[in-house]
């Protein structure tokens, strides 16, 4: 991903930090403003921007340290047009070249931009952590939204954002975890039952957070038995509840909320190694800057995250 020949991009939180080279970063952010296959409420190439916008009225302190002191560079945007055929391998080169820009386990930060984004990215991160670590299975991914995405193919499209978890498990043969789940079609549920296992587990909405139960303290799930200790997290907004960010395609209600997706995240990077991360499917609403802010919230938060579980 040459930056030579592509325009100039807003640095993530540069209103505090100046970019950083990237072989001096930690934080690689990628943005990917790829939409081609949404089925309800567009907007998603937005996405990126809109994160990008509202991260220059961050603070570098996000309350507990300065996620930003190890480095923060942005990438020009990778280039989304075309069809997801053409796109989805940019955006793993994409990847792929971040991991390679800093010695030091560099930590891609993917902006979308739609889901099927995650396949490829997931991909990159993987290949890379077999010829470093010499292991056949060296990641797992954990999910966080509405919607399983476990489909074979949604409107004659495999590659679709329906999906995407889809081609990681079945194809890609990596473990998946599931959280916050709150739709699903009966292709899915099938999915599911029949592959039900430390490859394929899940915790939905309700089991999260039961109706009628406090909030706090919220509930920890178990891991399943031998799941990789490294993990990619793809994050969905949607996944949150639509009255925290109703900046999406396809808001469901019953998400987590602010305070509950910070507490499972820490419990997250309590129990693994998070190594790399997306944020997808923010559709930013015109003159409502609330949900962006948010997602730029919630991505440094990610980042304070890893920052320190790597000093512990």
């Amino acid at each position: 991903m040459s930056q030579d020949h592509l325009p100039p991009v807003r640095p993530f939180l540069g209103s505090e930090y100046p970019q950083t080279p990237p072989e001096q970063a930690l934080f690689q952010i990628i943005p990917a403003p790829f939409e081609a296959t949404v089925s309800y409420g567009g907007g998603t190439a937005a996405g990126p921007e809109a994160i990008l916008a509202a991260s220059d009225q961050l603070e570098r302190y996000d309350g507990t340290s300065c996620p930003g002191d190890g480095g923060i560079h942005t990438w020009p945007e990778v280039d989304c047009r075309g069809t997801p055929r053409e796109v989805l391998p940019r955006i793993g080169q994409a990847i792929g070249e971040a991991l390679g820009a800093h010695g030091d386990r560099p930590v891609p930060v993917l902006l979308g931009g739609e889901h099927s984004i995650t396949a490829p990215a997931v991909a990159a991160v993987a290949d890379h952590l077999r010829h470093t670590t010499g292991e056949e299975f060296p990641l797992g991914v954990i999910q966080i939204d509405a919607h399983a995405d476990l489909r074979q193919e949604y409107e004659g499209s495999t590659l679709s954002h329906a999906s995407v978890m889809r081609r990681i498990h079945q194809d890609l043969g990596i473990p998946v975890i599931q959280l916050g789940v709150r739709a699903l079609c009966t292709e899915e549920a099938d999915y599911r039952k029949m592959k039900a296992g430390p490859s394929l587990t899940w915790y939905d909405g309700a089991d999260l957070v039961p109706p009628g139960a406090s909030p706090f303290p919220f509930p920890r799930f178990p891991f399943p038995e031998n799941f990789p200790h490294r993990v990619y997290l793809t994050l969905d907004v949607d996944g949150l509840d639509p009255s925290l960010c109703p900046a999406t395609g396809t808001p469901v209600p019953g998400g987590l909320g602010w305070y509950q997706t910070l507490d499972l995240l820490g419990w997250i990077c309590a129990q693994r190694e998070l190594i790399a991360f997306d944020l997808v499917e923010l559709a930013p609403i015109p003159g409502f800057h609330a949900a962006d802010y948010a997602a730029a919230e919630l991505v440094y938060r990610i980042m304070g995250m890893i920052s320190r579980s790597r000093t512990t």
